[in-house]
């Protein structure tokens, strides 16, 4: 399976999410590149876009892979391989909790300027990125949003590493994964597109889809 953009693979996780009973649906999605495939599930739903803030904690020699992830409120997830990297100590993680921590207020203070954080008790959350590689940062996010006090949580996205997926399962209350290769290296190696987003797409997306609650029931058609 390929798809064109992001914009494509939202629109197709909205034909598996129509016909879904949620309550007061919010869409979440992990910046840059998910949301805008949280923004095509937002047109398709009717439902409320923000994002969740999750950046990953980088290996030391290999920045590309995560060995865990931070959430806005401080909390840390190492991925299970983490405790056996021998260059991976207690102080390396700290240093790189709070480097992370440094662009992840940057991100709020800039997102937070035009689009207030969303209330999440008693909701239905979609949480969504435009893929899942290690699956750290989508498990650091469903822990700070069921913590939140979340109705019901969906994990929507377009593709992701078999294994991974099967991490989040009990996690939540609901997985969509479009497609699970076998053969998975990179989230990219599924797209035509697939462009770094920058901040400003980002804020221009929340700016136009972060919907009040008196537009939850109007959804648009499904992309052409």
């Amino acid at each position: 399976m390929m798809f064109h953009d992001r914009d494509e693979a939202g629109w197709r996780l909205v034909e598996r999410l129509r016909g879904s009973r949620v309550e007061k649906p919010l869409v979440l999605a992990i910046p840059r590149g998910g949301v805008e495939v949280g923004a095509a599930i937002a047109r398709g739903l009717g439902a409320e876009l923000d994002v969740v803030l999750s950046r990953k904690l980088r290996s030391p020699h290999q920045p590309e892979l995560a060995i865990g992830a931070v959430t806005e409120n401080g909390e840390v997830y190492l991925n299970h391989f983490a405790a056996a990297m021998t260059d991976v100590g207690s102080s390396f993680i700290e240093a790189e909790r709070r480097r992370q921590l440094d662009e992840i207020d940057r991100r709020k203070t800039a997102i937070r300027a035009v689009r207030p954080r969303a209330e999440i008790a008693g909701r239905t959350v979609i949480l969504t990125d435009d893929g899942i590689a290690t699956g750290a940062t989508m498990i650091a996010a469903l822990k700070m949003v069921r913590a939140a006090g979340a109705r019901e949580i969906i994990v929507a996205v377009p593709v992701g590493a078999p294994d991974r997926i099967d991490a989040l399962r009990p996690l939540c209350d609901r997985v969509i994964c479009l497609f699970e290769p076998i053969d998975f290296w990179a989230v990219g190696q599924f797209y035509r597109h697939f462009e770094q987003v920058s901040d400003t797409r980002v804020i221009e997306l929340l700016r136009e889809y972060g919907l009040p609650a008196t537009k939850w029931e109007h959804p648009v058609e499904a992309h052409a």
